[in-house]
């Protein structure tokens, strides 16, 4: 039997131009081409064979389009977070509720812990997580402890030149981190690390079966990877690049859980 694959996805909010930026100057922001966008990446998300799972929208809560953020899945154990920015923790409840809903177990890092979803990367057991502006050693410390009875080793990543490690840093599916080396502290603290040549040519999202989603606007990177065997699928998400949103934080990737039939 096929495993069911669900993408979590909540629809921006009419204020998501007044959401956080930290690394980049505010630049102005379309809203409603955003959620034309936002459209477009949920459809790529649809054709690639993902269920889309809506969470209801939060139109007070300017980034919680970002709904990585509010959430690390790690198999089915779908572990609530505590978001550094105090104005995003309204958005946590909702997702907790659409994962509960669907069978899966939920754990919650609470105060005075603080932990970003966007700061935590999987590459098979191995959990990195950047430990910098938004995600603290409280955070990190319950997440491991949370995590490493279920067989994860998780690994502190010092971050303080981007908003969040997957900022910086994503995964192909055999392994290789991929990223922007001058916004990573120490490039050499990662095993089978390349170089891209292009910022959003760091960011991509493993649809499977050889896909990955990645920013229309790093055609050499997808160049790159279409080369290594790749079938490359560009999104235009310009908008919320403005604001230092890439392709990994509009969504979550999850396994089928245990209620599924």
């Amino acid at each position: 039997m096929t495993a069911i694959q669900r993408a979590l996805v909540r629809r921006p909010s009419p204020r998501l131009a007044e959401g956080i930026t930290t690394h980049v100057e505010p630049l102005p922001v379309d809203v409603e081409l955003a959620t034309g966008q936002w459209d477009g990446y949920v459809a790529a998300l649809a054709d690639a064979g993902w269920d889309i799972v809506e969470v209801p929208s939060a139109e007070d809560c300017p980034d919680s389009v970002y709904v990585e953020d509010t959430v690390v899945m790690y198999g089915s154990l779908a572990v609530l977070t505590h978001p550094g920015a105090d104005s995003r923790t309204d958005e946590v409840p909702a997702v907790g509720r659409t994962l509960q809903e669907l069978g899966y177990e939920t754990e919650a890092v609470t105060a005075p812990g603080t932990l970003d979803g966007g700061d935590v990367l999987k590459v098979g057991s191995t959990v990195y997580v950047g430990r910098g502006g938004r995600t603290n050693a409280a955070g990190v410390r319950q997440l491991r402890a949370v995590l490493a009875p279920r067989g994860a080793h998780v690994v502190a990543v010092p971050m303080s030149k981007a908003l969040h490690l997957k900022s910086a840093v994503t995964a192909l599916p055999d392994g290789t981190l991929i990223g922007w080396s001058p916004v990573i502290d120490d490039p050499a603290f990662f095993r089978h690390y390349r170089a891209m040549p292009e910022e959003p040519g760091a960011h991509v999202v493993d649809l499977g079966a050889g896909r990955l989603l990645i920013s229309s606007a790093a055609p050499r990177s997808a160049e790159l990877l279409a080369d290594l065997g790749y079938d490359v699928v560009p999104v235009d998400i310009s908008e919320y690049e403005k604001l230092e949103g890439c392709v990994t934080c509009l969504s979550v990737r999850l396994r089928a859980a245990p209620a599924d039939p």
